[in-house]
């Protein structure tokens, strides 16, 4: 993924079997639940790119998060903290995949951001 893209986004919701009728009739998306996250059920738009769908402030935050790919993810969080940002969720591990972050920008609106793991 290139740094800057919106790879993922992830959606809150408080009924999520209701939620994921909604978003399978609205927009075509076709939802599966990973083993490693019970709860959180993942969909895909296009190559490289989709989101996921799970209880709210529990397998998902409270609302709508957008994730942007960076490069390095502790020089991304720094400079949203100079720039008037705030950290939600530090840097944080997930095995095999990459590492996440999140956000509020400088307008009080919450981000991810994603580091995918290093090229072997």
């Amino acid at each position: 993924m290139a740094r800057g893209e919106i790879t993922h986004v992830e959606f809150p919701a408080d009924d999520v079997d209701r939620a994921r009728r909604f978003y399978e009739a609205v927009a075509g998306w076709e939802f599966s639940e990973t083993e490693e996250f019970p709860g959180y059920f993942l969909f895909r738009t296009g190559e490289g790119s989709g989101g996921g769908l799970g209880r709210r402030g529990e397998s998902v935050g409270s609302v709508i998060r957008a994730y942007i790919t960076v490069d390095r993810l502790e020089d991304a969080i720094a400079a949203a903290e100079e720039h008037g940002g705030g950290v939600v969720q530090p840097a944080t591990d997930i095995p095999g995949m990459g590492r996440y972050a999140a956000l509020l920008d400088s307008e009080g609106s919450e981000i991810g951001l994603w580091e995918n793991p290093p090229a072997s």
